[in-house]
């Protein structure tokens, strides 16, 4: 994404692991920051991309030691009618209060989590989901534009996270099921690979169903990709939107609960669809198999 961005304007790059970078400054041309505020300062547009709404809290407005011992925050160096841009799975009450207290500052927000893999990212054809006012929208367009493929305006703050965390939700709730319909076929004797040509051709085909599963459990790759404590996260900030709206999900909930057990037994570093071992663990069972 930052490749797509560093290609159309002029752009400082700060990450918590400085070797990384450093080394897309030197392959861009971009500026390596050396703090969030050094990266924010005087900056139109200052886009944030982190594991969670905390963080991006965190980064805006954590102090930092300036040269003359005062303590400053990165939304602080921003321009006036500066716009901030959070590409985050993030939360929508986290993302409402941060945008209340841009606004203290003259500083735009949207929350513009993004869909499409690491494919999606590299090709610039990301789906970008858009929580915020109409001209914030459209004053950001030609940054979002560089890496998205499709931009949809959802409605007010938050509701970019809140769409992005139910489609993530729904991801989540297509890798537990297929695993655990595959399981029971693959203990009565149906190859994993014939179950999903009918699947794939049938009504219950998904995207899990449709590629990850052919392309990444039948031939036990399991490549990391996405992880699955990511995952984890997006089912319950899907299931806690589900909880203060008051309404009913069961489905959300149980699913939230499962991923969170997952990422329990098999830690920080396991990619999303790994969540499969656990319901293969639990069924006595391994899908795998032929590719057809």
């Amino acid at each position: 994404m930052a490749r797509h961005v560093a290609a159309i304007t002029s752009l400082a790059v700060w990450n918590r692991t400085r070797s990384r970078a450093a080394q897309f400054a030197a392959e861009t041309g971009a500026r390596d920051a050396s703090s969030p505020a050094d990266a924010a300062t005087g900056a139109e547009f200052f886009i944030t991309c982190l594991p969670t709404s905390a963080e991006v809290e965190s980064v805006l407005f954590g102090p930092v030691t300036v040269g003359n011992g005062a303590l400053e925050s990165a939304a602080g160096r921003l321009a006036a009618g500066a716009i901030v841009i959070d590409c985050t799975s993030g939360d929508p009450a986290t993302s409402r209060r941060i945008a209340e207290r841009l606004a203290a500052l003259d500083v735009g927000f949207i929350d513009a989590p993004v869909s499409g893999g690491v494919v999606g990212a590299e090709q610039g054809k990301l789906t970008v989901m858009v929580g915020g006012a109409s001209k914030t929208l459209e004053r950001a367009r030609p940054i979002l534009e560089s890496f998205a493929g499709k931009i949809v305006h959802c409605g007010g703050v938050g509701t970019g996270d809140a769409v992005k965390a139910i489609n993530n939700a729904l991801l989540a709730v297509h890798v537990w099921s297929t695993a655990e319909g595959l399981a029971t076929l693959s203990k009565l004797g149906v190859d994993p690979a014939v179950a999903l040509d009918v699947i794939n051709s049938s009504s219950g085909r998904s995207n899990s169903s449709m590629n990850l599963f052919p392309e990444r459990v039948l031939n036990r790759s399991f490549p990391r990709t996405f992880r699955l404590a990511l995952l984890d996260k997006d089912a319950r900030v899907a299931a806690g939107i589900a909880e203060q709206t008051g309404t009913p999900a069961d489905i959300l909930a149980l699913t939230s609960r499962l991923f969170a057990e997952a990422h329990a037994e098999l830690g920080e570093e396991a990619d999303h669809i790994e969540a499969v071992k656990v319901v293969e663990r639990r069924a006595g069972v391994e899908i795998s198999g032929g590719t057809r």
